[in-house]
């Protein structure tokens, strides 16, 4: 068991170094490609990207001056995909607590759940292989409506990987176990109401300095970072519109199950809606209506539509990309499901990558058909232009027991 674990732990670390600064950022272009750009270029069919230090240089240029060039052949590429809404790194078994790190019964908004993230977790190889190249990691639980700060991620898998801090400040309100939903709001107005005072006043003393608290809600307030606000009913999405609108903040819904009953509301009020596209069924009161044709009917609305993995999202961030393919068979355009994956989640927490556009981080996937069939793969992917891999644990595991071997089958060969 001991060879057993130590072979996938050398082997996961050898995989994050080749992902990572070990090898350098080079120019290279992609040619022959048909690029799905996700932004106002649209799909750019027998088409050129450049890749420079790490940053997207040029989109079909006249000349091509590189030090690779890697011939797509007519495969499809994308920007990498981001998901959010997670806690990858920050666990590795749910079922055991030591390695679950994401939620503290004692947090609050200054609780800064990056301070633990771990780049070597055996996730992050496999939420590759689904083509993510980003993450907008976030804390959960505890006793406050407040769960604490998000961070963006990249999957390089590099203890030096870029990372985002203060990205969101995480909120979770509706129905509770005990006591009502009305305090719990009453609760975020006040905290807003409070800061926006204690802005509005000078400091009495030198020493008087903001804490971090301070400091993040003072963002808040002027729309420098998103509020997150985990919430389903409709009825609680129409006060949250008010609550944007009293203190102009930037404020984004997650889960909103009930976002289609008031879509023309939260189109109006421009707040962009965090969902899973496999919410089928009421999961309470609260999402009573939730539906498979959700992202359709709040991206025929005018709602910004970004795409989670619900339920154990940290292990399944693989299957964002069939999410947003199922997504589309119940109605939502091709180019919406894939902002829905990247561009989108790139505006909405102030990342820059999710779109092939020159200055844009150098995060690119080819595939080797439409990234949401079943039947496709990532041929190549790329992390602040450098190639990483995407193999993971399960590829060593299926490796391991179909070739035939000498060594009994509960053993593995060390060479």
């Amino acid at each position: 068991m001991k060879n057993l674990s130590r072979s996938f732990s050398l082997s996961l670390v050898a995989a994050g170094l080749l992902a990572s600064g070990a090898v350098s950022a080079q120019s290279l272009a992609i040619i022959n490609a048909t690029l799905h750009t996700s932004s106002d270029q649209g799909v750019l069919e027998a088409a050129s990207i450049v890749m420079t230090d790490g940053k997207i240089t040029a989109i079909n240029p006249a000349e091509i001056k590189v030090d690779q060039i890697i011939d797509a052949k007519g495969q499809i590429v994308t920007p990498g995909f981001i998901a959010s809404i997670n806690q990858l790194g920050l666990v590795e078994v749910s079922a055991v607590a030591g390695s679950r790190d994401a939620g503290e019964e004692k947090a609050g908004i200054d609780f800064d759940v990056s301070l633990a993230y771990n780049a070597h977790s055996s996730l992050i190889p496999y939420a590759r292989k689904g083509g993510v190249t980003r993450d907008v990691i976030t804390p959960h639980g505890g006793d406050s409506i407040f769960s604490g700060l998000a961070s963006v991620v990249d999957l390089s898998g590099s203890f030096d990987s870029d990372m985002q801090k203060q990205a969101a400040l995480i909120v979770y309100l509706g129905e509770r176990s005990k006591g009502s939903r009305a305090f719990t709001l009453q609760t975020l107005i006040n905290k807003l109401d409070e800061h926006k005072t204690k802005a509005g006043k000078k400091a009495k003393k030198d020493d008087d300095k903001p804490s971090t608290e301070d400091k993040v809600m003072a963002k808040v307030l002027s729309g420098e970072m998103p509020l997150v606000v985990g919430v389903s009913r409709a009825a609680d999405i129409i006060e949250l519109i008010k609550v944007k609108e009293q203190f102009g903040i930037n404020l984004v819904l997650n889960g909103a199950q009930d976002a289609v009953v008031v879509k023309e509301r939260v189109a109006k009020a421009n707040i962009p809606v965090i969902i899973s596209a496999m919410d089928s069924l009421p999961g309470s009161f609260d999402s009573l209506h939730a539906s498979l044709d959700n992202a359709s009917v709040l991206e025929k609305a005018g709602v910004k539509v970004l795409l989670t993995v619900g339920g154990d999202a940290s292990h399944n961030i693989y299957q964002l990309r069939f999410d947003a393919g199922n997504a589309v068979s119940y109605g939502m355009s091709q180019e919406g499901a894939l902002k829905a994956l990247t561009s989108n989640v790139a505006d909405v927490f102030g990342i820059n990558a999710g779109s092939l556009e020159v200055g844009k981080a150098a995060d690119v996937v080819i595939w080797s058909n439409d990234p949401f069939e079943l039947s496709s793969h990532v041929s190549k992917m790329f992390i602040n232009g450098v190639e990483v891999s995407t193999q993971s644990r399960q590829d060593k595991l299926r490796d391991r027991y179909t070739t035939d071997s000498k060594m009994p089958r509960a053993y593995t060969n060390p060479q």
